[in-house]
């Protein structure tokens, strides 16, 4: 089936700590999980405190994080969108955010099928938090609050890469 090119660089931006298994249950979610037609792409990896900020200043809503209290921050988290490809050409021309929908027509919701899978895998899944729910979001903190995170920041506790342009601070976890 082919891998989304986007989400294949977004999650060379994620923490090495997560970055190889992520990049096998991404291709796995693509080849075995979702059927013909449908495409999982990361809409969100990594995200800037300053994409952050503007998040949270957003009407109506959209986050209680602030920047550096979004785990997109410190390299552990992704949001999902779906793509679909609607005439079978093999281009992915809608995107879809319906956690109802049922695109692979195989009896269950495509978006609880990844949410399940990766929530299998160890990612807390966004959808199940008691407010202001989160459907696209997952992540991993092996443990560790965004607080705790944000100190390690602080206390210089991190390695620095540069992928694409783009400075990335990993804590040290």
């Amino acid at each position: 089936m082919g891998l989304d090119k986007i989400t294949v660089d977004r999650i060379k931006q994620m923490h090495p700590k997560v970055r190889e298994e992520l990049l096998k249950d991404y291709t796995y979610v693509n080849e075995k999980l979702l059927g013909k037609g449908v495409r999982l792409r990361f809409a969100y990896a990594y995200r800037s405190p300053e994409e952050q900020h503007k998040l949270f200043l957003q009407r109506p809503k959209v986050t209680n994080a602030d920047s550096w209290q979004s785990i997109h921050q410190y390299c552990l988290a992704f949001d999902i969108v779906l793509l679909l490809d609607k005439n079978g050409d093999g281009n992915f021309e809608e995107a879809s955010w319906d956690i109802m929908r049922d695109n692979d027509k195989d009896g269950k919701a495509d978006w609880s099928e990844v949410a399940e899978y990766f929530q299998s895998k160890g990612w807390t899944y966004g959808g199940t938090w008691k407010s202001l729910k989160d459907y696209p979001h997952f992540e991993k903190t092996f443990g560790y609050t965004w607080q705790n995170l944000k100190q390690k920041i602080d206390s210089k506790q991190y390695k620095e890469e540069i992928i694409d342009s783009i400075k990335i601070k990993y804590v040290n976890i």
